[in-house]
C-alpha cells in the first residue's frame, strides 16, 4: 500500500516511524515532513505545504495512494478529507464540518450542550465588554478561549478580574491570534487532574487509544503560558477503569453519536482534553485530530499494525479491531526553541542528535535540513522519547538523552511525568 501523510512536525514524525512498521506499506510519502521523517525505510518526502488542499489532493492522485493520513487540523478545517472523498481517495481525517468540533470551541461546547456531555459552565461573546461582565460574575477565575484555531496557543487561564479582562482585550481588541478571536468563549476555571483520550472512529464505532497526560504550560510547576504542549506520557495512573467507563459512556459515545445525528459523521481521531474533577471527568475541549505530543508516547507503546487500524476507520468499519499496547510507560519531553510560545528564533545548528539517539528516539518536530546541518525551524523543535517498565526509568532515560542535544536556547520541562511518581 501507499500511503501519504500530511504534516511535517512530531505528531507526523511519530504516524511515519509506526506506519513504516506495517508489512502492508510499500511506499509512504510526507508533504511536507521534516529531516526526520526523511530517514524512515520506504519514505520520501514531497515539497508541498499541509494546507495546500489542491496541490495535496493532486499528489494523491498522482502517485496512486490508497490512503491519507492527516496530521494537522489546518488542513482538515480547509476541507482536505471532502476534497479526497470527491476523487474517492480513503483519509483519515474528518470532513469540514466534522473538523468544526476543534476549529470553533463555540460549536464544539454547543455540541456538548446538545449532547450532555459534561463541561465547564460557559458563555460565547462576540463583544469585549459583555465578556468582561460575564468573566468578572465568576470571579475572573475562567478561561478565556479565542473561538477559532490558534495553533493550541488560544487560550489563557485566569484567577481574577483584572486578568480576565486583559486576556479578553489582547484576543477581541489586540487580536493577538488574528480572526480566531473575533469570537471568545468563557469558561468557568475547572480544578484537577488533566487527561488526553483520543478516539478513532469511523463515523459510528470508534476505539480507544490509551490515555495520556499532556503538559500545557512552559515552565516547570504548570507556570507560565500555555503552548501546544511541552511533554506528555502514557498510559497515566489518573485514568483508571472506572474513569475510563465514564468517558466512553458520558464522553465519547455521546459526542461520536451527536455529531453523526448532526450530519457531519466523524472518522478520524476524536481528542478529548478531560479534567478529572472531583465530580468526575468533564471535557476541556475537543480535537479533530490525534494530539502533539501525546501521540508520540501513545504510538511508541502501540504494538498493533496502526495502517490496518486507521485505513479500517477511514473506510468507516472499525468492527473487529482491537488495540494492543506494551504494558511499558513511554515519555516524550520537548525540547522548545528559544522564544517559545512567543516570538521563535529559528536557525539554530542542532548537535547531538546520534548521540541521544543511543538511549531514546528522537522523533523532529520543528527542524530542517540546512547546509548539511539540522537546524531549528519551529517553536517545538524535538520530542525526545523512550520507553521502560517505571515511569521513572523512562523519565531517566529521556532526561539523559535531552542532555546531550544542544542547540542556542534550547528550553524543556525537567518535570514531565512527575506527577505520576507521587501516586
Amino acid at each position: 500500500m501507499k500511503v501519504l501523510v500530511v504534516g511535517g512536525g512530531g505528531r507526523e514524525h511519530a504516524l511515519c516511524w509506526k506506519l513504516v512498521q506495517s508489512p502492508a506499506l510499500s511506499r509512504l510519502i510526507a508533504a511536507p515532513g521534516n529531516p526526520g521523517i526523511a530517514g524512515l525505510p520506504k519514505t520520501e518526502l514531497a515539497a508541498v505545504a499541509a494546507e495546500d488542499v489542491a496541490g495535496l489532493v493532486a499528489l494523491a492522485r498522482s502517485e496512486g495512494v490508497d490512503l491519507v493520513v492527516v496530521g494537522p487540523e489546518k488542513p482538515l478545517s480547509l476541507g482536505l478529507a471532502d476534497a479526497l472523498a470527491l476523487e474517492g481517495i480513503p483519509c483519515f481525517g474528518p470532513s469540514k464540518a466534522a473538523a468544526e468540533v476543534e476549529a470553533s470551541k463555540a460549536f464544539a461546547k454547543g455540541l456538548m450542550e446538545r449532547a450532555g456531555i459534561p463541561t465547564a459552565a460557559f458563555g460565547v461573546f462576540e463583544d469585549p465588554d459583555a465578556a468582561k461582565v460575564f468573566a468578572a460574575g465568576m470571579g475572573g477565575k475562567v478561561a478565556v478561549k479565542a473561538d477559532g484555531l490558534a495553533a493550541g496557543k488560544g487560550v489563557v487561564v485566569c484567577d481574577s478580574p483584572e486578568e480576565s479582562a486583559a486576556a479578553i482585550d489582547e484576543m477581541m481588541v489586540d487580536r493577538a491570534f488574528g480572526a480566531a478571536g473575533a469570537r471568545v468563549v468563557i469558561e468557568e476555571k475547572l480544578e484537577g487532574e488533566e487527561a488526553s483520550l483520543i478516539a478513532l472512529v469511523d463515523g459510528e464505532r470508534y476505539v480507544l487509544l490509551d490515555a495520556a497526560q499532556d503538559h500545557k504550560r512552559i515552565f516547570d510547576g504548570d507556570q507560565g503560558p500555555n503552548t501546544g504542549g511541552m511533554g506528555a506520557y502514557s498510559p497515566t495512573p489518573a485514568v483508571d477503569d472506572a474513569i475510563l467507563a465514564r468517558v466512553r459512556e458520558e464522553v465519547i459515545g455521546p459526542a461520536v453519536r451527536q455529531l453523526a445525528k448532526e450530519g457531519r459523521p466523524f472518522r478520524g481521531a476524536l481528542y478529548a482534553g478531560l479534567m478529572l474533577t472531583a465530580k468526575g471527568p468533564k471535557v476541556i475541549e475537543f480535537n479533530a485530530r490525534l494530539g502533539d505530543p501525546e501521540t508520540q508516547p501513545i504510538l511508541f507503546r502501540l504494538e498493533s499494525d496502526l495502517l490496518e487500524v486507521l485505513l479500517a476507520a477511514a473506510k468507516g468499519d472499525l468492527s473487529g479491531i482491537e488495540l494492543r499496547f506494551s504494558p511499558e510507560i513511554a515519555l516524550t519531553v520537548v525540547m522548545a526553541a528559544a522564544g517559545y510560545p512567543g516570538t521563535v528564533r529559528t536557525g539554530d545548528p542542532i548537535s547531538g542528535l546520534e548521540e541521544a539517539g543511543e538511549g531514546a528516539f528522537v522523533f523532529h518536530a520543528g527542524t530542517t535540513a540546512k547546509g548539511g546541518e539540522i537546524v531549528t525551524a519551529g517553536g517545538r523543535v524535538l520530542g525526545v522519547t523512550a520507553k521502560a517498565p517505571s515511569v521513572a526509568e523512562a523519565r531517566a532515560r529521556v532526561y539523559e538523552a535531552c542532555s546531550k542535544i544542544d542547540f542556542a536556547g534550547a528550553q524543556f520541562r525537567r518535570d514531565i511525568g512527575k506527577r505520576a511518581l507521587g501516586r
